[in-house]
């Protein structure tokens, strides 16, 4: 396998590792209130969210900002907990505003999830000079598989909604409230003081 295509599979299997179960439920809390008819703004809200996570990736990996671990696998679940609780809030399902809230918090979250793996990152990448190309191949597979995150969870909702016939609201909030209790937990393990 060439050099774009291992990072490729290895940015797609970061954002699916069962070990690390804090980036689907990240992605399972910002989707969850979409449906497929909102694949445009869902699409963004994802993307969004990968361009901070990138961001600080880069930053981190080509070492010009640096962070403590400890405090960065503290917040990713807090920025779950944040996510989580914003659903509690959805009462209506008419998103009309062309760029909501949940969009800044996703590129803000997605900063502190992308230092979150850098240390690991950089051992891998060592000093080379394709250092750019192998941190863009990581984070256009880690994009597709958050895409297929989200097509499983709107999957999961049209099932619900659609065929089970769950009311929308009460669906939010109990996948909600599941997602936050998790990230309750995984919070106060990793109180970094």
């Amino acid at each position: 396998m060439n050099s774009f295509g291992l990072y490729f599979a290895l940015g797609r299997q970061h954002i699916a590792d069962l070990n690390g179960v804090d980036h689907i439920l990240f992605v399972t809390a910002l989707c969850i209130r979409y449906l497929f008819a909102d694949w445009k703004k869902l699409l963004l809200l994802i993307t969004a969210f990968t361009i901070g996570h990138s961001i600080t990736l880069a930053l981190s990996v080509l070492n010009i900002i640096h962070f403590s671990t400890k405090w960065i696998e503290f917040l990713i679940p807090v920025t779950i907990i944040i996510t989580a609780v914003s659903n509690l809030f959805v009462k209506k399902f008419a998103f009309k505003s062309k760029y909501p809230v949940i969009y800044f918090l996703a590129i803000f979250f997605g900063l502190i999830h992308g230092l979150g793996f850098s240390n690991y990152l950089k051992s891998l990448l060592g000093r080379g000079e394709f250092v750019v190309m192998k941190l863009l191949a990581f984070n256009i597979g880690l994009e597709i598989g958050q895409l297929l995150i989200v097509l499983a969870v709107l999957l999961l909702t049209f099932v619900c909604i659609n065929l089970l016939k769950i009311n929308r609201r009460e669906y939010i909030l109990f996948l909600s409230g599941g997602i936050l209790g998790i990230a309750v937990n995984m919070a106060l393990q990793r109180i970094p003081f």
